[in-house]
C-alpha cells in the first residue's frame, strides 16, 4: 500500500536510529536517540516511538519495518542470539516487535545490513557476492549475494569476527580472549579494541585505535610498527575469507576502516595469502559510512514488504 517508503531501524548498543527512506535511496527522515541499556522492554519501546515518529512525517502507518541489532536471530528458537548487547539475548525480539507494532518486522544482524545497504547503492553497487565487515569496537561482517542478504541455517552466515585469525601461532591466540568464550578470535585482532590490545602488548601502551592510527601517520615508530602488524592480521583475516567465498569486492565499515593505510597497502599484501600467489579483489570504503547499518535495514524493510 505505502510501497514508496521504505523504513529501518539501527539497534546499537549505545544508539537506536531510524530512517525513512523512498526507493530511490533519498532520505526523508532521519531520527538517533540513546539505547535503553540492559532494558529490554524499554529498548522496545524506543523503536517503536522511533517508528510512529517516522510514520507521522511520511503521513502512513503500518510500514513494514527492517532492524539491524548486534547479534543475530536463532533459526531454532527465533530468539536473538550472540548479542554484545547482552541483554537482547534469549528475547523473542521479532515476535514481540511485530506484536507490539502490528506490522511484519524482519531483524538482522547489524553487519548484515551494511553489506546490503553497500550491495544496493554503495560501494558493492553492481556486485554479485559482497562481503561487508564492520571493523568498530568489535568485528562482524555480512554477506550479500545478488541484492539478498545469505543468513543460512543457523542466522550466521558472514560471523567471521568469530573465527580465529587464520595464520596464527597459538601462542598469539592464547593471549586474546574474545567476550564469546573462546581465544585469538577475528575480533580480537582486527576491531579497534585488537589494534589498542596489539599495542599494549607490544609496546606497554593503552591507546585508543584512532590515536594509534593518528600518531603512526605522523611517524610515530611504535604507533607505525603497531599498525603494521594490525594490517598483517587484518590481510590473513581477508585472505581466509577469499579462500573460501572468493567475493567480488569486500566493503569496510566502522571507524578502523577510515585508516588510509588499509587500501594502499592490502592490495600488495593478500596475494601472499591468497591461494594461487594472486589477488584481484578490491578492498574499498563503505560509501555510507556509519548510515549503512541503518539504510540496510530500510532495504531489508523493502524485501519484508516483497515477500
Amino acid at each position: 500500500m505505502h510501497s514508496e517508503w521504505l523504513m529501518g531501524i539501527d539497534l546499537g548498543g549505545t544508539k537506536t536510529e531510524v530512517i525513512l527512506m523512498d526507493r530511490q535511496s533519498n532520505e526523508h527522515f532521519r531520527k538517533r536517540v540513546p539505547t535503553p541499556a540492559r532494558d529490554y522492554r524499554a529498548t522496545l519501546e524506543t523503536i517503536r516511538s522511533l517508528v510512529l515518529a517516522a510514520e507521522s512525517k511520511a503521513g502512513v502507518s503500518g510500514l513494514p519495518l527492517g532492524i539491524g541489532i548486534p547479534g543475530s536471530i536463532s533459526g531454532i528458537t527465533g530468539n536473538v542470539k550472540n548479542g554484545n548487547s547482552t541483554w537482547l539475548n534469549g528475547q523473542p525480539m521479532k515476535d514481540d516487535l511485530s506484536s507490539l507494532l502490528a506490522r511484519p518486522v524482519t531483524v538482522t544482524n547489524d553487519a548484515n545490513c551494511l553489506a546490503l545497504s553497500e550491495a544496493t547503492d554503495g560501494a558493492g553497487k553492481g556486485h554479485n557476492v559482497v562481503f561487508a565487515a564492520i571493523l568498530g569496537t568489535g568485528c562482524g561482517a555480512g554477506v550479500s549475494i545478488n541484492g539478498r542478504i545469505l543468513t543460512g541455517p543457523n542466522g550466521v552466515a558472514g560471523e567471521w569476527g568469530h573465527n580465529p585469525l587464520a595464520w596464527t601461532p597459538q601462542t598469539e591466540l592464547d593471549q586474546r580472549p574474545c567476550f564469546c568464550g573462546r581465544y585469538g578470535c577475528n575480533e580480537t585482532f582486527l576491531s579497534g579494541t585488537g589494534l589498542s590490545l596489539t599495542h599494549r602488548l607490544r609496546h606497554g601502551q593503552n591507546l585508543p585505535a584512532k590515536t594509534i592510527t593518528e600518531n603512526a601517520r605522523d611517524g610515530d615508530k611504535a604507533a607505525s610498527a603497531t599498525l603494521n602488524r594490525y594490517l598483517d592480521h587484518l590481510t590473513c583475516g581477508l585472505a581466509a575469507v577469499i579462500n573460501v567465498l572468493d567475493p567480488d569486492i569486500i566493503v569496510l565499515g566502522g571507524g578502523m576502516s577510515n585508516a588510509e593505510q588499509i587500501y594502499q597497502e592490502l592490495t600488495l599484501r593478500l596475494p601472499n595469502y591468497v591461494f594461487g600467489g594472486e589477488c584481484g579483489t578490491p578492498v574499498v570504503r563503505a560509501v555510507h559510512g556509519d548510515s549503512s547499518g541503518v539504510r540496510g535495514a530500510a532495504w531489508l524493510g523493502k524485501l519484508v514488504g516483497s515477500t
